[in-house]
């Protein structure tokens, strides 16, 4: 199992956002975990990325798993802490941290030609966090990958444009819609073609969408009280 917390912005960046609206724009997060196995994303969490949303979200995270867990995080500390609280002496937790040198492409530096360009990872340190993790499966590239596959398939994590989010409750559910999909809907190939959900066991079927929005209208009848 791996986490990550990934981050982009509502309604405006924070040095923009209006008197009135703080604590409801600016810098949000989206912290995502992923089962290396089933690629199944069992938990993820919108909000700040201090060590309330931290313990929450590693909280929840807990609930949804059975048994023994080999779990890797970033070098967020918030993560870090809220890891024992969450699931005691069941986990077995390492860090792992990337290390990055310059800035590849050409150009000097700060120019437009190196501004947007990944930098270079030279290494990267591991350490353990809780009992006995594993060395060779110490990775977040899985997280990594599917932060790529938040952003690709979420116009609103598209950089430099004007498609973010304008409201935190439309940020929260266009991402639990997208994890949703992934989870339930989207076929993966290195899965033989069936969702990670399906590879979890969590459901033995291939959703469609209609699946999905019935299920919402299942939750706003019972919401509701309807008898219907």
């Amino acid at each position: 199992m791996q986490a990550h917390p990934g981050g982009w912005f509502v309604y405006s960046k924070q040095k923009n956002v209006p008197e009135g609206m703080k604590g409801n724009a600016g810098d949000i997060w989206t912290w995502t975990a992923i089962d290396a196995d089933t690629k199944l994303a069992p938990s993820w969490l919108v909000g700040s990325r201090d060590g309330e949303a931290a313990r929450v979200f590693m909280a929840d995270l807990a609930s949804r798993l059975r048994g023994r867990v080999h779990l890797t995080s970033d070098g967020h500390k918030p993560h870090l802490q809220a890891v024992e609280g969450a699931f005691g002496a069941d986990v077995d937790c390492a860090m792992l941290v990337k290390l990055y040198g310059g800035v590849k492409g050409e150009g000097p530096a700060g120019s437009a030609q190196r501004k947007y360009s990944p930098a270079e990872c030279v290494g990267i340190h591991k350490a353990v966090i809780t009992e006995a993790p594993d060395e060779a499966h110490v990775s977040t590239s899985f997280a990594e990958r599917a932060n790529l596959t938040l952003r690709m398939h979420m116009r609103w994590f598209t950089r430099l444009t004007n498609a973010f989010a304008k409201k935190v409750e439309n940020h929260e559910a266009a991402v639990a819609l997208h994890f949703m999909h992934y989870n339930f809907v989207r076929q993966h190939r290195t899965l033989g073609g069936i969702s990670p959900a399906m590879a979890a066991g969590v459901t033995d079927k291939l959703w469609e969408m209609e699946d999905v929005a019935q299920l919402v209208q299942d939750w706003e009848h019972n919401q509701r009280g309807d008898s219907n």
